[in-house]
């Protein structure tokens, strides 16, 4: 079976893209026509006419160096040397163009020459192995270009080189499909290749009827055909049918086909055909020597151009050795000042590392001075203020006593400082978070003014509150944080005003969606600060105006308000004039989306009412402190017992029942962390609260960690504790 292959021409090369510079618009026109025309002159057999114009649109694509037009030129000159005179010569003229092609994005153009590889490759029988690969490259464009009469004809191509090669197996799934499309929209020449290697086929596989009459419809098809280049199909194919004849041992039909494939032959592949392809690719083989000579030429020409230009580049070269000589040593004697400078350097940097461990060693031990100190004071004043109840409930006699009072108050106001103090490094240090939750802003407004209202009445003066009605119901914010705001900024005022009025307002600012922005105001008509003085205030430590009789605290309150509302992102302003009086204004906005409040208000623990006598084991190596919460226990009907360390408590818990613990932290031998713990391990799930004079957010996280249930800084309001107490006994598994 030798089944001619399908060539790829360039019959649709007038349909081209002509996006090109308008200079040179016409110029691409014109060779494309060429090219064209030579296509033309092919198919008609016209081979020198075809030649001769691939030849002058060849020189033309040089002379613009438009890469596409010169790989179109050399596939038709490659198509005319493998037709009729030297196919390894057609094998060159191919990979030139080839290699032109792959300097483009035309893949149409590689997918051409791709094919016309293959075919000269396997119809000549020089190498079907490579063959077949430049018929699949060609394959894998013609699918990605999509273009289904090409990829019709590469599939014919590779089924006829397996078969060439007895693959029939192989070659027929690459005709597997194609046999209804090409009968309906294939072109002549598709056609009648698709029915020969049918035919081709069924021969092989002794189907002699099938065989017949697929090479009988190739027969009918070339008869058919008005193209002359054809005919070299249906050369082939009276050589194919032939030797079916040959093989059915019908030899009458076998010497009448081989007559018509010797009389065709000899027509189409004559002499004088031959000869002409023979002449005109001389011409363009002169034409290829020539293109040589002169790049030769003008490389010859560049290398004089270049000796001439030697002996100033030598001169040049001295000239900048001599800048590079002196460049290098400057370069030696700045890296010589570098050097000194980096050394220079690094003592520095080790001088500030130093500094640097230094401060983080200082700022821990500020830490842990102040973490230790707030601990080491609150708890004996956690010891005075709960003894001076416990005198003035056992002693009404004593309850108006000055002295007792004046104790209490001091030993407050000396809580007050620390927390205070505490407050100002923590804020400092960014280590307070605001606790968002749903509250009624209205009602956190009357308890901060009814707290104070003794203040207001110490100094007699008036404590007005008034707030807008529109104010939403509920908002969502950190209620305590803001109720620190007013009692600073409300005993501010009541503080510095006597006999005089201190007004609070609440009204809407502005509403953002569901963000509520509201203007609180705290106006006096007190002793006003000066001017130059308004934004001292807010600094640490600092007092205006502090009179002998009147001790006016540590100068911490104002600082803090202004950094509570930095951290709601509010803003807080001062108007005032001395002898007339002070109004503090300050801008927060609260979220009031339901949706959030209602995820608030369903977490709200219920308040329980003490209906059970719950039976508490207190672990307090103080022994004042052991007093004062005992009395508290006992005052609220609580059953108590009471040991000094963890060990105790560890072996009291295995042998009675508790209904919870209140767990002091800071005990010898063993704290509270590792007594809860070793609790947990004995499968004790008893509820524990962590009794403390820490601060709780220092440890919230290895109160965590040790699985107790709760918090109470000391000292502590009686009902925080019972209330924990009852919620925590009653929900408990």
């Amino acid at each position: 079976m030798t089944n001619k292959p399908l060539r790829t021409f360039l019959l649709v090369l007038l349909s081209s893209q002509f996006v090109y510079a308008q200079t040179e618009e016409m110029t691409r026109k014109e060779i494309s026509k060429m090219i064209a025309k030579a296509s033309g002159h092919m198919l008609n057999l016209e081979c020198e006419k075809s030649l001769i114009a691939a030849k002058n649109a060849l020189n033309e694509a040089y002379r613009i160096n438009d890469k596409s037009l010169i790989a179109k030129a050399y596939n038709i000159i490659g198509l005319n040397h493998e037709e009729f005179s030297d196919f390894k010569k057609a094998i060159q003229y191919y990979e030139k163009g080839l290699r032109y092609a792959n300097q483009t994005d035309n893949d149409t153009i590689k997918d051409w020459l791709h094919n016309n590889l293959g075919s000269a490759y396997c119809f000549h029988k020089l190498d079907f192995n490579k063959g077949i690969q430049h018929y699949k490259i060609g394959l894998h464009y013609s699918e990605k270009l999509k273009d289904s009469s090409e990829i019709i004809y590469t599939r014919l191509n590779i089924a006829s080189a397996y078969f060439e090669t007895k693959k029939y197996n192989e070659g027929i799934k690459y005709l597997t499909g194609l046999e209804k499309y090409i009968q309906n929209k294939g072109e002549l020449e598709a056609q009648i290749s698709l029915n020969s290697l049918l035919g081709s086929y069924y021969t092989h596989s002794n189907n002699f009827e099938k065989a017949e009459a697929f090479y009988k419809e190739a027969l009918d098809l070339c008869k058919k055909n008005k193209v002359e280049f054809l005919q070299t199909n249906a050369c082939d194919l009276y050589k194919d049918f032939a030797q079916y004849y040959f093989k059915i041992k019908d030899f009458e039909n076998a010497y009448f086909y081989l007559d018509k494939y010797t009389t065709t032959k000899d027509q189409i592949y004559n002499e004088e055909r031959i000869s002409e392809v023979k002449k005109a690719g001389s011409q363009i083989e002169l034409d290829e020597y020539k293109r040589l000579v002169t790049r030769i030429e003008n490389e010859k020409q560049l290398q004089a151009r270049s000796l001439q230009q030697s002996r100033i580049i030598v001169v040049l070269f001295i000239i900048t050795l001599l800048f590079l000589l002196l460049f290098l040593f400057s370069l030696y004697k700045n890296n010589e000042i570098r050097k000194k400078i980096n050394n220079e350097l690094k003592i520095a940097n080790k001088q500030l590392k130093d500094a640097k461990d230094q401060a983080e060693e200082v700022s821990q031990l500020k830490s842990q001075f102040i973490s230790t100190i707030s601990h080491e004071l609150r708890t004996p004043l956690y010891g005075v203020v709960g003894i001076t109840d416990i005198i003035t409930d056992e002693h009404k006699e004593l309850s108006e006593s000055s002295y007792l009072k004046s104790l209490k108050f001091s030993a407050k106001y000396l809580l007050s400082l620390v927390n205070d103090i505490l407050q100002v490094y923590k804020i400092d240090e960014n280590k307070i978070k605001l606790e968002n939750s749903a509250f009624n802003i209205i009602e956190d407004l009357h308890q901060v003014t009814d707290s104070l209202m003794f203040l207001a009445e110490k100094n007699k003066n008036r404590l007005i509150l008034e707030v807008d009605e529109d104010i939403p119901t509920l908002l969502i914010g950190d209620r305590v944080r803001l109720s620190q705001i007013f009692m600073n900024l409300i005993g501010n005022a009541l503080k510095f005003t006597q006999k005089g009025r201190v007004k609070i307002t609440a009204q809407i600012e502005k509403v953002e969606g569901t963000v509520f922005y509201i203007r609180f105001e705290v106006i006096d008509n007190g002793i006003g600060i000066a001017e130059e003085d308004q934004e001292k205030v807010f600094e640490k430590f600092v007092q205006i105006e502090r009179k002998e009789d009147d001790y006016q605290g540590t100068g911490l309150g104002l600082p803090i308000v202004k950094q509570l509302v930095n951290l709601f992102n509010g803003e807080i302003t001062i108007k005032s004039k001395e002898n007339v009086g002070t109004t503090m204004t300050v801008i927060i906005g609260f979220d009031s989306d339901p949706e959030e409040i209602k995820k608030y208000t369903d977490n709200l623990e219920v308040e329980y009412l003490l209906e059970n006598n719950y039976r508490v084991l207190v672990v307090e190596d103080n022994k004042i402190n052991q007093i004062v919460t005992k009395k508290i226990l006992d005052d609220n009907n609580f059953t108590n017992v009471i040991v000094d360390n963890g060990f105790d408590a560890l072996d009291l818990l295995q042998k009675e029942t508790f209904d919870i613990v209140l767990m002091d932290i800071n005990m010898p031998a063993i704290n509270g962390f590792e007594t809860t713990k070793r609790i947990r391990e004995q499968g004790n799930m008893i509820p524990v609260i962590a009794l403390t004079a820490f601060d709780k957010q220092e440890i919230s996280e290895q109160v965590y960690a040790a699985s107790m249930n709760g918090i109470i800084i000391k000292p502590f309001e009686p009902k925080q504790l019972c209330k924990m107490i009852v919620n925590l006994c009653e929900n408990k598994v």
